[in-house]
């Protein structure tokens, strides 16, 4: 047998919680020790998915994130392929990089959330709080996100300037694949339910300077989880 064969009999059926999670380090694992080299062709989502006794959107969203971080590839028609066995140190997501992220987003979102504190209407208030709501309960991780996204953007509406709006919403996607990585490979989720509600009841209470300091706590907290992530220390601002 060859190796991925080896590999793949070795069925590793994990928990319900954080699903996800498990199979993502699991393959990275395997990649990063070279029981899966490079050039090897991926098993397919159904054999995956039978292997670790999970569904198959769980590893698809594994797979997205291998892919992220430069080690995977996949071609259309033909699977995921091993391209890496070493992490990529510039992350791309898309047209953005998870640097060019760091290094923007505090100059944009901090600054939102403070306005969105002194503009925000009753209705976009009460959508944030909804949203909050909703990311508490929801335990899809892939919804989470989306939710996670809905939230940042709205705290740019909220501001009632249009820069801010159009930055946010252009570059909606890279923010939306960045904050998968994050809660898939960090596990934080949980964390961050609590830093939006802080930010969001900062927001309610009209709070300009709660609200700014809300939000940079936040992006720090993002910022030092992508750092662990990618071996790379935190941005010096």
């Amino acid at each position: 047998m060859n190796n991925v064969a080896d590999w793949l009999t070795d069925e590793s059926p994990v928990s319900r919680r954080n699903a996800a999670e498990t199979v993502f380090e699991d393959l990275r694992g395997a990649i990063l020790a070279g029981q899966l080299p490079v050039g090897t062709r991926l098993p397919s989502e159904a054999k995956l998915a039978e292997r670790y006794g999970v569904s198959r959107p769980i590893i698809r969203e594994a797979m997205r994130s291998l892919q992220t971080l430069g080690l995977t590839r996949s071609r259309s028609g033909s699977g995921s392929f091993v391209i890496s066995d070493r992490q990529s140190p510039e992350l791309a997501y898309g047209q953005y990089s998870a640097r060019e992220l760091i290094e923007a987003r505090p100059f944009i979102e901090i600054p939102a959330a403070g306005w969105a504190a002194l503009r925000r209407s009753p209705g976009q208030m009460a959508r944030l709080m909804q949203l909050c709501d909703s990311m508490e309960r929801q335990e899809d991780a892939l919804k989470w996100v989306r939710l996670d996204s809905d939230f940042h953007c709205l705290i740019a509406e909220a501001a009632h300037n249009g820069v801010f709006g159009r930055i946010v919403t252009d570059s909606r996607d890279a923010l939306i694949r960045q904050s998968e990585l994050v809660n898939l490979v960090a596990d934080r989720r949980v964390t961050s339910n609590h830093e939006h509600r802080r930010i969001a009841e900062a927001i309610r209470a009209g709070s300009e300077e709660a609200a700014r300091a809300a939000m940079r706590d936040h992006l720090d907290e993002v910022e030092q989880a992508m750092g662990r992530i990618i071996g790379q220390p935190p941005v010096r601002r």
